[in-house]
């Protein structure tokens, strides 16, 4: 019996070693925020007073190997030694974050440049390969692939070997 019950613990280990493995990060490697954000959309619009640019229709944001696609895109900015730059980014209607083949999908997406934090939220869905991760709320951190996935989590856990 109780080489059983040890069968069974290792059985549980292995598929909380396998489960742990899923990175939520994107690309298997660290994203370099300090690269330029190069933005196309149908629209933009200045807002004087605030500073914030608002981008609309058909929004891709690429940043190296980081690609957001939204409907609505707002771009907040900060003055930091002097110069102006990007903080963060809003984006809104249906958003698409890829990075490699890897990609996650919600209904908004904000992401923080000086901290790499990007979070995602509603009806969040995350695909690498055979595994995917769906939840209400995405929080992952680019610089280090660290991240959660909040409310309602639901995964399938895939192995590499069951894909050939």
């Amino acid at each position: 019996m109780r080489s059983l019950v040890l069968a069974v613990l290792a059985l549980c280990f292995s598929a909380i070693t396998a489960a742990a493995q899923v990175n939520i990060g994107f690309g298997g490697v660290a994203h370099d925020a300090t690269q330029a954000l190069e933005v196309t959309s149908d629209n933009l619009t200045l807002n004087q007073e605030t500073g914030n640019a608002v981008f609309s229709g058909n929004v891709i944001i690429v940043q190296g190997d980081l690609r957001i696609a939204a409907g609505e895109v707002i771009v907040f900015y900060g003055t930091e030694n002097g110069a102006q730059d990007v903080t963060r980014v809003e984006a809104t209607g249906g958003v698409l974050v890829t990075r490699g083949t890897d990609a996650a999908e919600g209904q908004s997406a904000a992401y923080e440049v000086v901290t790499s934090l990007m979070t995602l939220t509603g009806d969040v869905l995350v695909t690498q390969g055979a595994t995917a991760i769906s939840g209400d709320r995405m929080v992952v951190n680019m610089a280090t692939g660290d991240g959660t996935v909040e409310g309602r989590v639901r995964t399938i856990l895939q192995s590499e070997e069951a894909d050939q």
